[in-house]
């Protein structure tokens, strides 16, 4: 039984070396799965093959993440040479999303502008991911630049959103009246978990201690009632909290 354990492993590492082979893959491969067959086919698996192929599409928010913690840069390095090859619009705004989710905030600022330039310049979604680009590098006077073209154009195209946005942006810019009165208008409107965290990573940020408790109070609550995948999808939001929350702490 041992023995034809050990040969299962093999067949199915020989599979997907041919895979890597076909495909072409990084070589580095065919070392790991052979040097070790099972943990190289679990880990070629689930970094490689699920990716490429249709099932990706069920595998959910739980795949991507394994994939993301085995190889954290490979869709910008995958989206970086996809536009050197064909420098076209599409590629452009997939680099610009690696950028973002990489943390190269300048780089997908600039990406996002290069679209806006062209065809793109009125289109909504891509105005407001440059927002967001603008907003994680810094540039709180551009986000609301975006934000208020969006809003004349469309005002209610992602209202929570474009909203909590708005938000962050004002307190970035160092206008913390406004940006309150809008973290409450925002809460009041939408309520929900985001409304709620964001305020609350304000509140934390900015001193309001008895603020942040009570809005801790109702995320607690919450988060109480959640399933597991919950987390995973508001795993950003959760870990700004917890970053704002350890700086309040001192």
């Amino acid at each position: 039984m041992a023995f034809f354990g050990i040969g299962i492993h093999v067949v199915v590492a020989l599979f997907f070396a041919v895979h890597a082979v076909r495909t072409g893959q990084a070589m580095y491969w065919l070392f790991i799965l052979f040097a070790f067959p099972g943990l190289g086919s679990v880990a070629y698996f689930v970094a490689v093959f699920l990716p490429s192929s249709r099932l990706q599409r069920h595998a959910g928010k739980a795949v991507k993440s394994a994939v993301k913690v085995l190889d954290p840069t490979r869709e910008l390095r995958e989206a970086a040479e996809a536009h050197r090859y064909a420098p076209t619009a599409q590629n452009q705004m997939r680099l610009a999303a690696a950028q973002l989710e990489a943390g190269q905030t300048d780089e997908a600022v600039r990406s996002y502008e290069a679209c806006l330039n062209g065809p793109f310049a009125s289109d909504l979604e891509m105005r407001f991911n440059a927002a967001r680009a603008n907003l994680a590098a810094g540039h709180a006077a551009q986000t609301l630049s975006h934000l208020d073209f969006m809003a004349a154009q469309n005002a209610d195209f992602r209202p929570q959103e474009t909203q909590l946005l708005r938000a962050r942006a004002l307190a970035a810019g160092g206008d913390q009246a406004a940006a309150r009165a809008q973290f409450e208008a925002v809460r009041s409107r939408f309520g929900g978990f985001d409304a709620t965290a964001e305020y609350a990573i304000w509140a934390l940020t900015h001193g309001e201690t008895a603020l942040a408790q009570s809005l801790q109070d109702e995320l607690d609550q919450v988060m109480a009632r959640w399933h597991r995948g919950m987390r995973e999808v508001h795993g950003d939001t959760l870990r700004r909290l917890a970053q704002a929350k350890k700086q309040a702490q001192g």
